[in-house]
């Protein structure tokens, strides 16, 4: 998820304004013979090769089941366009559920110019949804019609966010910021056929980025956490730049901090080697909280960049319930938290590090889960193992561990211990030579094949760039401009295992272009691919994340707003499914349980990736949801349902 800097203005989108800079220049191999890519069956033979080429796969290539899976998708799909509203397939209907400014629970509601307090916006939606998760009530059931929704809420917009802008910044103008951050619980509840947020609600609550949290796992309480407020290093406050999620089968949700570097600055002196290995810059970032906060500015306050970055466990019933950072996961720009089960029933967690060149990592619990001890299972993240990817030429791929006194993890090569590896994560991915990926975002549970997963590769446009690393068989494109998504199969069909088979189900790009580089493997044109989700029937579902200043232009021209599509693995091609309104970005998915009804966020409506926005030429661009030529563009929740009550696809 991420926006790149606009060619002909040199301005940055404000949603990942530094996320442009490559920070990972570590020397790991890049493996350049094009020819060894892996690409699935289905991808071959949409290419045309020959029977011949196909028996030299690995076996991999046949290990994306159709069985058990719909045999179509019974809708019709829609085309690409350029609308300033909500396109879905006849039959369907999308409601906006829930915008930024609306209250959780009882409490304020949104004012159109934005003039909220900062108390108000912490009792409010916040800006910018994200990933979401449906949590059935009561917990443990299969319940339809009365749930809890957790959103994450991602970044915000000073331009919007405020009547008058970034003018006469303050305090606490960054205390309302920070409280636009973090993540929403709502009770919602279907009556009459439609769903509506439950006010008031005892569980409704929001979190953000000035929450009391603690930490778990072996870096609690190290050196590298503690801060003058909290010198034990146990105590974080906040989560912020809340991306994509996850939940567990205990009903908790995992909601990942992922460019939380965007809101630290030094100011003061050089930059360290950390800092600069996960993105801190010198000058001033678009945020403005290092103004006048001394927590986010490095050279006041040197360890509290190191309290982010990690995956955050919330039990979304139980208010009273305090978040934890579980430092075991590892610390990164995490944008992804997918869940699985081993063999031997131990807890295994998928994360993606959403930065050009960076890694794809999992987390294997050391005690396993107990379907009946949810007090067990509340600590399972706690305590256990990390990994990170190698994808070799072969088609095949290794888990290496990222373990103290392992291989090049040793003190002489700057790990102390532990805790050190877990606080620089990317730094000892990089030591054990991890394969660099063209931005691994959203991953995916294949739930017709145990053991098989899929990442969305979003895309790279400095891959093979002068002095950038060059084409690999994972990541086969160099100016990578329109993304992929890789595929692995675990060895055994068991998620614990540590070695794995891997292709390339698809790489995202133009049907019929001229230019080689741009060319799709699929029927449909389409690029960025970013959020992933499965449903309980086995389709997947996947959004796009084209940049706002280049949707519809430059080489997307004629590919519309962003979109969600479906495709049937080993049945069909993708489909489009949903087109979203101008500017904005299509993340976070959804289903209740019989699959009838499906969440997905709409996110920054209006924006033109030309910075900070303003508010009237925000306006220009979209004035969806409220239609009002006053106000501001509004991130939002909808949802969407077959008009006659049926399952969502079908």
């Amino acid at each position: 998820m991420t926006t790149d800097t606009d060619k002909k203005t040199g301005k940055r989108a404000l949603k990942h304004c530094y996320q442009d800079v490559v920070c990972n220049d570590s020397t790991n191999p890049s493996f350049l013979n094009v020819a060894a890519i892996r690409f699935s069956r289905r991808t071959f033979l949409r290419l045309g090769v020959t029977s011949g080429v196909l028996s030299t796969l690995p076996a991999c290539a046949s290990l994306i089941p159709s069985e058990g899976r719909p045999n179509t998708l019974g809708f019709t799909p829609i085309a690409a366009n350029h609308f300033d509203t909500v396109t879905v397939p006849e039959g369907y209907e999308a409601r906006v559920l829930y915008a930024w400014g609306d209250p959780i629970s009882e409490g304020p509601s949104f004012k159109k110019n934005a003039a909220n307090s900062a108390w108000e916006q912490g009792q409010q939606a916040g800006m910018h949804h994200d990933g979401i998760e449906y949590f059935p009530l009561p917990r443990g059931s299969q319940n339809n019609t009365h749930a809890l929704l957790a959103i994450n809420h991602e970044y915000c917009d000073n331009g919007l966010l405020f009547p008058d802008g970034e003018r006469n910044w303050s305090l606490l103008k960054a205390r309302k910021a920070q409280n636009a951050l973090g993540v929403s619980i709502i009770e919602i509840r279907k009556e009459k056929g439609l769903w509506q947020v439950v006010r008031p609600s005892s569980l409704a609550r929001r979190i953000t980025a000035r929450t009391p949290m603690r930490f778990t796992g072996a870096a609690a309480g190290c050196d590298l956490l503690k801060t003058k407020e909290d010198q034990t290093g146990f105590f974080p406050k906040g989560t912020a730049q809340n991306c994509s999620n996850g939940k567990t089968p205990w009903g908790t949700y995992l909601t990942c901090e992922e460019n939380w570097s965007d809101l630290f600055t030094r100011q003061s002196g050089p930059l360290t080697p950390l800092e600069k290995r996960y993105g801190i810059q010198s000058q001033e970032k678009l945020y403005r909280w290092s103004r006048v906060d001394p927590r986010f500015e490095c050279s006041k306050s040197p360890n509290e960049a190191h309290r982010f970055g990690w995956i955050v466990e919330i039990d979304p019933y139980d208010p009273k319930s305090i978040p934890r950072k579980h430092t075991a996961l590892g610390r990164i720009k995490h944008e992804s938290a997918t869940f699985a089960l081993g063999k031997s029933n131990k807890a295994v967690v998928y994360t993606g590090d959403d930065e050009k060149f960076e890694y794809i990592y999992k987390f294997v619990s050391k005690h396993p889960y107990k379907p009946s001890d949810r007090a067990h299972n509340l600590k399972l993240l706690e305590e256990g193992e990390l990994y990170v990817a190698r994808f070799n030429t072969d088609g095949s791929g290794i888990w290496l561990p990222l373990v103290f006194n392992e291989g090049p993890l040793t003190p002489e090569n700057g790990f102390k211990n532990q805790a050190e590896i877990l606080v620089k994560t990317r730094l000892a991915a990089d030591a054990v030579g991890a394969t660099k990926m063209d931005r691994p975002e959203w991953i995916a549970v294949d739930p017709k094949k145990q053991g098989g997963l899929y990442c969305t590769l979003t895309n790279n446009d400095e891959r093979g760039m002068p002095g950038m690393p060059g084409v690999d068989a994972a990541n086969p494109r160099a100016n990578n401009l329109f993304g992929s998504i890789i595929h692995w199969q675990e060895a055994n069909e068991d998620p614990e295992s540590l070695v794995f088979q891997w292709d390339i189900f698809s790489l995202a790009g133009l049907k019929n272009s001229p230019n080689p580089n741009w060319q799709g493997t699929n029927d449909v044109s389409f690029g960025s691919p970013d959020g992933l989700k499965f449903d309980s029937r086995g389709v997947m579902w996947v959004e796009t994340d084209v940049k706002s200043s280049t949707i519809d232009k430059d080489e997307y021209q004629g590919l519309g707003n962003n979109q969600l599509f479906a495709i049937i693995p080993g049945k069909s091609d993708f489909q489009r499914f949903l087109v979203g309104p101008r500017g904005c970005e299509l993340t976070g998915i959804a289903f209740s349980p019989d699959n009838k009804s499906l969440f997905v966020n709409i996110q920054h409506p209006g924006e033109s990736g030309q910075g900070v926005t303003k508010a009237g030429e925000a306006l220009k661009i979209s004035t969806w949801p409220d239609g009002l030529k006053t106000g501001r563009p509004r991130s939002a929740t909808l949802v969407i349902h077959k008009k006659n009550g049926g399952i969502i696809g079908t």
